[in-house]
């Protein structure tokens, strides 16, 4: 601590600003984290629940009620109340089959849902690859600012060298403090959202199927 006190201390506003820009990112980073760890798990909860749910209905009119019962205004649900708008409004029809809307609306769907699980991901991922070099960059200019100053006070002792270039390292530290975080949580959330992904794409071509083959009469 006194180390990052020190150089506080005797860092310029640039050097200020790194060192901001970087708790900035970190906060960023790990908000993010939190937040879909939170999504994605209770996502990973519901989405099968709501699934076996639709398809263990009693009738095909208490399907829809049955999934969003599982997992109101979750991704599971939304394709579901597709797919039941679709129904009664092919149903009004006496059920003449349009293929294209059905696949367009449950594309849109799943689209809606795929939004939602890989939300922040690109933040994650933009942190994970910049905040090494804002830390280095912080760091190169800490040096050269101590460089300059040793050489205004003519002192190029290695005492007055390796404290002031010792307190600059600090930055790449906390560069990859940073950043290391942000990449692991990138790489765990994205798995767990190709998983959910993969399962959404499953039940969304099962009611596809359902409402383009099914004949009502």
């Amino acid at each position: 601590m006194a180390g990052i006190g020190a150089f506080w201390r005797d860092g310029d506003l640039l050097a200020h600003a790194v060192a901001l820009l970087l708790l900035a990112m970190s906060l960023a980073s790990w908000s993010v984290l939190l937040w879909k760890a939170w999504l994605l798990g209770r996502a990973r909860r519901r989405v099968p629940r709501a699934i076996a749910a639709f398809w263990s209905a009693p009738t095909r009119a208490d399907a829809c009620t049955a999934a969003l019962a599982s997992d109101a205004r979750g991704p599971a649900a939304d394709l579901a109340a597709t797919a039941q708008r679709l129904d009664d409004a092919h149903r009004a029809r006496n059920w003449q089959s349009h293929p294209d809307r059905v696949r367009r609306e449950l594309r849109d769907a799943l689209s809606r849902a795929s939004r939602t699980l890989h939300a922040g991901h690109v933040l994650l991922a933009s942190i994970g690859s910049t905040a090494p070099f804002v830390g280095l960059f912080g760091t190169v200019w800490g040096i050269y600012h101590a460089l300059g100053a040793i050489a205004t006070a003519r002192q190029a002792g290695i005492d007055q060298v390796a404290g002031p270039v010792g307190q600059t390292l600090i930055m790449t530290a906390a560069g990859l403090a940073v950043a290391i975080p942000a990449v692991l949580g990138y790489n765990a959330l994205g798995k767990r959202a190709r998983a959910l992904d993969a399962e959404l794409e499953g039940f969304a071509l099962d009611l596809q199927h359902l409402l383009l083959d099914t004949d009502p009469h």
